[in-house]
């Protein structure tokens, strides 16, 4: 449907096409003067390069099974401007679901150097297995497995539990929802 023909609202007239023209020269001359100042203090230093979890040295003795990075995550989660790796290890293995660790990394002391071991957020040790891992602004997230006692079969995990850890005062701050069932 057409609006009617003697509307001046629906006409455009060239006084419209050059108010248009004004306007956007206006913008586009303020983004000019206001924008990004010269940011060549900045552009000396190249960016660091985030750690290469499969080349750290983890505190895990998997003899020769050897270890298998399961995920990595980069990101500045210390506010540093140099990005860490968030990393999920365990000791390869054929079948079952060997215990996680999960890591943080920080590149190496100098170059060619292996990645260094700044903070461990899971110890293998704990006997946990790590699923929903992420990484996003800054929150390390991950969904803990475990088992209550010896006895339950470890193919099937009886415990499980949502954690996060976010950089806090020098630290990371472990944050975890209540255990299923306990409310």
């Amino acid at each position: 449907m057409q609006p009617p023909a003697g509307l001046p609202h629906t006409r455009t007239r060239p006084v419209h096409w050059l108010v248009t023209a004004l306007t956007l020269a206006a913008v586009l001359t303020g983004a000019a003067l206001l924008g990004p100042g010269d940011d060549t203090a900045t552009a000396s230093a190249p960016p660091a390069a985030a750690p290469d979890a499969r080349t750290a040295h983890y505190p895990l003795n998997c003899g020769p099974a050897g270890l298998d990075v399961v995920h990595q995550a980069v990101a500045d989660l210390d506010g540093d401007g140099r990005p860490e790796t968030v990393a999920v290890v365990r000791c390869a293995s054929g079948g079952g679901t060997p215990p996680s660790g999960v890591y943080v990394l920080s590149p190496a002391a100098g170059p060619g150097g292996a990645p260094r071991l700044t903070a461990t957020l899971v110890d293998p040790a704990q006997k946990m297995s790590v699923t929903g891992f992420s990484v996003r602004q800054g929150l390390i997230s991950a969904t803990l497995l475990g088992y209550s006692a010896p006895s339950v079969p470890r193919c099937c995990p009886d415990l499980r539990r949502s954690v996060q850890w976010r950089w806090q005062d020098g630290k990371f701050a472990l944050t975890a929802a209540p255990v299923a069932g306990s409310v």
